[in-house]
């Protein structure tokens, strides 16, 4: 047993002279749900697009759906943001007064993804020479501007929601040079500072809140029901050409025991630890943004019926914060994009 003062500095807890989260040790969480909504619709509608050939305008925001946190833990700001986007466009081609209309959708605006990686989907409402040409100004000029719009709207939402998640200790030089009984507000800026505008601490400090700290968890159950049979979503589930038909996404993956993958650009990565054919796979399973080393134990079992096949997915040890975020992931990303890609039908129980 370690002496008094000589343990494990992660796990010391130091006094705050305001008693409040001390070493910044809880997670402290802000809501930045509605201002997103706001701050997307105002840097998105009226955006304008124009080339020698038609110009087009998004004339309105027509769904945001989804939602965005900011999360202190251990004085480490971790930026949660989830959004599928909809979008109407208005656009006429250079010498023809028709107005076209159409749609444009972004589906996976999120942590996971750097704005330069957003898919942009551009649709028009009819076909003709003339939307197509506009469709095709839309994807090759409009797509970049509206990326530079969501990589602003990802810069501010780390600015705006870094100020005071950050609390300054009792040692602070600056909270010492200070009255006991005033609001000292260079001290919370300077706490700030520790991770404002980035989300992630100094690379070259040491980072304590990964390594050694408890994580709250939680278990996660599905079932899913696929009109395929055990042999064909096992193999979907295991080689790299079907996992990347359905991920949309680069993927990396060596289908033996101890064997690892990296799925979705590097955002979800793990390790085999069981594989039998057409029954089982059980793996280390984690997020990117997860904390250093915490990987998931995750256990899909298939069973085989007359026309379908029945699969279930136990998941063990996901960060209790990220836990809805898992969850929708498994069923957006995995399970409805795999009966969309191969046909295995839609139903599900």
């Amino acid at each position: 047993m370690a002496k008094w003062g000589e343990g494990d500095p992660r796990w010391i807890v130091e006094e705050r002279a305001d008693a409040k989260n001390v070493n910044n040790w809880h997670w402290t969480e802000k809501n930045a749900t509605p201002w997103s909504k706001e701050r997307l619709k105002s840097l998105l509608k009226d955006l304008e697009i124009e080339t020698d050939e038609g110009k087009a305008k998004i004339t309105e925001v027509t769904k945001i759906d989804g939602e965005a946190y900011a999360n202190n833990r251990k004085a480490k700001l971790i930026f949660f943001y989830e959004w599928v986007i909809t979008l109407e466009w208005t656009g006429t081609i250079k010498d023809d007064d028709k107005v076209w209309k159409g749609k444009i959708e972004i589906p996976n605006l999120s942590e996971e993804n750097d704005a330069h990686e957003v898919n942009v989907i551009v649709t028009a409402d009819k076909d003709s020479e003339a939307s197509y040409k506009l469709k095709q100004l839309i994807r090759s000029v409009g797509t970049g501007l509206i990326r530079e719009k969501l990589g602003q709207y990802i810069k501010e939402l780390r600015q705006e929601f870094s100020q005071g998640m950050i609390l300054p200790s009792k040692d602070s030089p600056i909270l010492q040079r200070s009255s006991p009984n005033s609001q000292d507000n260079e001290t919370l800026k300077a706490a700030n500072n520790f991770s404002a505008g980035s989300g992630d601490t100094n690379k070259n400090d040491t980072d304590t809140s990964k390594v050694g700290c408890p994580i709250s968890t939680k278990k996660l159950t599905m079932k899913q029901e696929f009109l395929t049979t055990a042999e064909e979503l096992y193999a979907a589930l295991t080689e790299q050409q079907r996992l990347e038909a359905f991920t949309q996404s680069s993927v990396k993956v060596d289908a033996s025991r101890g064997g690892t993958f990296v799925l979705f650009n590097g955002n979800v990565s793990g390790k085999f630890q069981e594989l039998v054919s057409e029954e089982k796979i059980v793996m280390l399973w984690r997020f990117k943004s997860w904390p250093e080393g915490h990987h998931s134990t995750v256990k899909i079992t298939l069973d085989q019926k007359d026309d379908r096949t029945e699969l279930t997915l136990v998941q063990t040890g996901i960060p209790e914060e990220d836990f809805e975020r898992t969850k929708s992931g498994w069923k957006q990303y995995y399970w409805e994009a795999m009966k969309r890609t191969f046909c295995w039908g839609m139903r599900y129980f």
